[in-house]
């Protein structure tokens, strides 16, 4: 720093030379004499030593030298004043720098020390140098603190000692040397101080290691100056740094920045935001100090999928918490996000559910990708790859696939891509907003691990997945407070493919989330789920329109709760689509699914639309252990027929082994059909008969059958003819009609009237 370059200010003096009336015999404040014309001062033209030079006799006790100029004064600023000087005759002097502070106004600043270290001179003719330092700070190396309050001085020299001899001075000069107090003034230790060369190509780790052990040490901050630094070892930095240079490292040497761990001291220490990240998140899972990521509110441009496992590079496995939290991944298209497809030649046996052999072209089928093929369920991805024994691992079985068939494998690009992880937990993504501009999918877990968090942030507009499971990795997984938009609301929905969520193992928690336009808003093929608080919404402005399924449970015996939701223009959909022999042997049949509180809303839908749907992939199956109650149906523009219905596209339900369901507290509005297990029927007689049939299959949910009649109750009396008082209790044949939905009421003798009846379609327990 020299402020009369920066600033342009002057500091120089004029020489003797040029008048010696700016130059006072006192302090150089106004009205002090000065040595123009004084008979004890003389301009000596032609010194062999000093060339133009001014000489003094010595005549008084203090003999002063001022500059009668204003030298400014500045916080931070440092002043050296220095004179060269020489005795000629006479008694030796001591000399010595020497100012005059002055404050606003012209006021002097007492109380501060205004004399340098005094020079004895001690021979005739020898050319002695004497300075000071000046400034506003009191710090090793100055000679005269004069502290704030001081903004402009009066500088030269005293003449000290006896009196009568004669000095002659050179030129004196006043020059700007902050620079030499820099390093104090900031506190740093420049790595360059410790050898390091800053060329790109020479490894600089021993000069960072060096430069940061004596900065950490002085409690100073590690400044990397301009420069690009090679570092070709692990480096820890235990200083607080500052980059106005960048480092490149190979891909498996790490820099831990352990003092202001955060996205943004990484991106300054690589020059590059998207490779700052992968820097910072190698080094999340690689050092003990912190256990988050603060992304620090900044928007990361990305240009292709961040392979998160090649970013640490060491690890495949990792079980410590952590998180990567408050910023922004913007995709940027390209080429990069181009999704891969390979279409091949496999085998698959019910005796091997989870594996493809025999495949063909192995080798490009890359791990990840989604499988499509004759008998594959939906969601179904390729875990693991043994291009060896030319065998595949799939995330789920498929129901229809027996034998050999050319099957596609589709692997979509993922803006955070874990798969290389072979097992991966505890992984927390809070507050971040995923923006893929219908470029790119958004995350893509691990095979394997458990408790996968996303909280509080935005999945926006991926082009085919927002979330994505290939294998057990979302065991646990905590999906809360997130937005999920897609990137397909122009389209129809029967034309939309992308998915926000997928899951293949138990206990998944998807609460207080909002997914709007998706094909499916999550597809989970697991147990143990919870949904509660979330809203989805899949419609389009097609009158009459198609829905598709906002949820789609995979499993019979889910053992999951789906409470207080808000399903919007979709429905939710129960299929046992991930088991390789779908008809009903040994495993449980579809059960432990309970849906209350929930609000179901369509618009424009056509009449055979409904919001329950239960679609079996094999025979033999039915109901056991199934709870709708409390929720809210209503249908805009039009009403539908039923909100339940079972898809019959493979197979039927067996309505004669349905149980333990209960239907009931919901409220219809622009349904024509309410339903209710077990459901309370009034009906009226008219005339006298020994047989009243009552049919209840309307309101028995899934077309069940009238297995149970739970209740007769009498309203009014029972009368035959003439009103004749029937005191007898009818016995019931339940299942009875063509389809078994109805029951009969058998008196003892012709009987009219009403009775309330409790009809079930399953047996109780």
């Amino acid at each position: 720093m020299n402020k009369a370059i920066t600033d342009g200010l002057v500091f120089m003096p004029p020489a003797f030379e040029n008048g010696l009336n700016v130059w006072s015999s006192g302090d150089g404040v106004p009205g002090d004499p000065t040595w123009d014309a004084s008979p004890d001062a003389a301009l000596v033209p032609s010194d062999q030593d000093f060339g133009s030079c001014l000489e003094l006799i010595k005549n008084a006790t203090t003999t002063k030298l001022r500059y009668t100029g204003d030298t400014t004064i500045l916080p931070g600023c440092y002043l050296r004043v220095r004179a060269r000087v020489k005795a000629i005759s006479g008694n030796l002097p001591s000399v010595r720098i020497a100012g005059w502070a002055g404050a606003a106004g012209g006021a002097h600043v007492t109380g501060v020390v205004e004399t340098g270290a005094g020079l004895t001179l001690t021979t005739y003719g020898k050319v002695e140098t004497i300075e000071a330092i000046i400034g506003t700070g009191n710090r090793t190396g100055v000679d005269m603190s004069w502290g704030t309050s001081a903004i402009f001085g009066h500088f030269g020299i005293d003449l000290t000692g006896a009196n009568g001899g004669v000095v002659r001075i050179d030129d004196i000069e006043i020059e700007d040397v902050t620079s030499v107090f820099l390093r104090n003034m900031l506190d740093l230790v420049d790595v360059r101080d410790y050898g390091a060369t800053g060329d790109g190509v020479t490894d600089d780790s021993a000069a960072f290691i060096a430069a940061d052990a004596a900065a950490a040490a002085a409690g100073q901050t590690l400044l990397v100056s301009a420069g690009t630094y090679f570092l070709n070892s692990n480096i820890t930095l235990d200083a607080e740094p500052r980059f106005e240079g960048t480092v490149t490292m190979p891909v498996d040497k790490r820099l831990a920045i352990t003092r202001g761990f955060n996205l943004p001291i990484y991106a300054k220490a690589f020059g590059d935001e998207e490779l700052g990240f992968k820097k910072a998140f190698q080094a999340l899972l690689n050092f003990a100090d912190h256990d988050t990521l603060d992304l620090a509110g900044r928007r990361i441009e990305i240009t292709a999928p961040i392979d998160m496992q090649a970013a640490v590079n060491n690890k495949t496995v990792y079980a410590s918490r952590r998180t990567i939290r408050n910023g922004q991944f913007n995709v940027i298209g390209g080429p990069a996000w181009n999704t891969t497809s390979v279409t091949s030649q496999a085998s698959y046996s019910i005796s091997n559910d989870r594996t493809l052999t025999g495949v063909v072209n192995i080798a490009n089928i890359p791990v990840g990708s989604l499988v499509e093929g004759t008998g594959v369920g939906r969601e179904v991805y390729v875990t693991s790859v043994n291009v060896g024994a030319a065998t595949l691992t799939l995330s789920q079985p498929l129901y229809g696939a027996a034998g050999t068939q050319t099957y596609t494998f589709t692997r979509y690009k993922y803006l955070l891509d874990f798969s290389g992880f072979a097992q991966l937990s505890n992984m927390i993504i809070d507050d971040v907003q995923l923006e893929c501009s219908g470029e790119a999918s958004g995350i893509l877990l691990a095979p394997s691990g458990t408790i996968f968090q996303l909280r509080d942030s935005h999945v926006l507009t991926p082009k085919n997945r927002g979330i994505t499971s290939i294998g057990s990795g979302c065991q646990g997984m905590l999906i809360d407070r997130c937005q999920f938009q897609s990137n397909e609301s122009n389209l129809r929905s029967q034309d939309r493919i992308s998915i926000a969520i997928n899951a293949n193992a138990n206990d998944v928690k998807i609460r207080d989330n909002r997914g709007v336009h998706f094909r499916h808003f999550a597809v989970l093929g697991g147990s143990g789920n919870l949904l509660t608080g979330n809203h989805w919404f899949q419609g389009d402005s097609e009158p009459s329109g198609l829905r598709v399924a906002g949820l789609v449970m995979v499993g019979t015996d889910v053992k999951s709760t789906i409470n207080g939701n808000y399903v919007d223009n979709s429905f939710i959909e129960w299929t046992n689509e991930y088991e390789s022999d779908p008809d009903l042997g040994t495993q449980f049949s579809f059960g432990g699914l309970t849906i209350t509180g929930n609000t179901f809303t369509a618009n424009d839908v056509a009449p055979w639309f409904s919001w329950i749907v239960v679609k079996p992939y094999g025979s033999g199956h039915f109901i056991r252990g199934f709870n709708l109650s409390g929720n809210v149906f209503r249908s805009l523009n039009g009403p539908i027929d039923r909100v339940e219905k079972v898809d019959t596209t493979f197979a039927t339900l067996n309505n004669f082994s349905m149980r333990n369901i209960w239907v009931g507290e919901n409220t219809f509005t622009n349904v024509t059909q309410v339903i209710a297990n077990p459901v309370l029927l009034q009906h009226d007689e008219a005339s006298e008969a020994t047989v009243w049939t009552i049919d209840p299959g309307p309101y028995l949910p899934f077309g069940g059958r009238a297995r149970n009649v739970d209740a007769v109750v009498a309203e009014g009396m029972i009368t035959g003819p003439s009103n004749v008082r029937r005191t007898d209790m009818p016995f019931v044949n339940v299942e009875q009609g063509a389809s078994g939905q109805q029951i009969t009421l058998n008196w003892a003798s012709a009987s009219k009237g009403r009775v309330n009846v409790k009809v079930r379609m399953d047996n109780p327990n």
